[in-house]
């Protein structure tokens, strides 16, 4: 994987630095293990009111269906597309094709996985891992890159992904591109995490994580280029409050470039930002926190 930077033949190629995915080899991804979505939302509740700006248009997905629990357990999986011949045994490989696969729905790319039974599905592809590679996920299974098991299993020091908060419901931190955790201690029946964000938390041992980190670690170092491929991902334009009026935003008015005149920063409804922490003091999980993201 390596930045392209492209030849500036348009303003927008100038500054297009994109990331060059040899390993993704398969074009069209596994139909039965996707699903249409509906047209969206474009960032509103279920009462039509705008909850998050700037979401709107974009190009037209798929989702794709990711085995975040990695429950099938003992049952080893091939990095690998397999196609057998009906009047042969199934255990004899006729064909295998690259299956680690681009997703328009997040930063990381998919791994699409054959299991021993015949079943298929997709997981977050980590950084390493290439087509022919076997995985398995259980209790007691070899610490090796994709392998999935509980916490309670691994040695201290290891570096994870896809971390569980609660045992069962599949994995909910470090998914993104690049994103690593780090087993820092075991404390009792819970694991002390260190988190990408620097935050320290305690997790649950019987929570599953799998080995190692996430690939597509190029992903932040790409240059979209120009304003028209951010809108194929659906992302509409961000005015600055400064360039509003009055009544639009608290930052807006004033003749030319104006101060803000405020004692900080304020969103367009007059919170503070820029550092106003939002978690809320009496949240259950804060127990788990032992030590803050922005070090406190």
């Amino acid at each position: 994987m390596a930045l392209k930077q492209h030849n500036p033949t348009t303003p927008g190629q100038r500054t297009r630095i994109s990331v060059e995915r040899p390993e993704v080899a398969k074009k069209k991804p596994e139909r039965a293990l996707t699903t249409g979505r509906r047209n969206s939302k474009a960032g509103r509740n279920h009462h039509g009111s705008v909850t998050v700006r700037h979401k709107g248009g974009g190009h037209k997905r798929r989702l794709r269906e990711v085995d975040f629990r990695r429950d099938k357990d003992d049952i080893p999986a091939t990095v690998a597309a397999i196609e057998y011949d009906c009047r042969r045994d199934k255990d004899d490989i006729l064909a295998t094709v690259a299956a680690i696969e681009y997703d328009p729905n997040r930063s990381a790319h998919l791994a699409l996985l054959h299991y021993a039974d015949g079943e298929k599905r997709y997981i977050i592809a980590p950084d390493g891992i290439s087509v022919g590679a076997t995985v398995i996920s259980g209790n007691k299974v070899p610490i090796r890159t994709g392998n999935c098991l509980p916490l309670e299993h691994m040695p201290v020091g290891t570096v994870i992904h896809c971390v569980e908060l609660t045992p069962g419901r599949g994995a909910q931190l470090a998914r993104s591109a690049g994103a690593e955790a780090q087993f820092v201690a075991r404390e009792g029946r819970y694991a002390l995490l260190r988190l990408p964000s620097g935050e320290m938390r305690m997790v649950d041992v019987r929570c599953k994580a799998t080995i190692g980190r996430v690939g597509n670690v190029d992903h932040d170092n790409a240059s979209l280029g120009k304003a028209g491929r951010k809108r194929w991902k659906g992302i509409r334009p961000t005015v600055r409050g400064s360039a509003m009026n009055p009544v639009d935003h608290p930052h807006g008015g004033g003749e030319g470039k104006a101060p803000i005149g405020l004692d900080s920063p304020r969103s367009p409804w007059g919170k503070r930002t820029l550092g106003k922490r939002t978690r809320k003091r009496s949240k259950p999980s804060n127990r788990f926190i032992v030590r803050r993201r922005y070090g406190r």
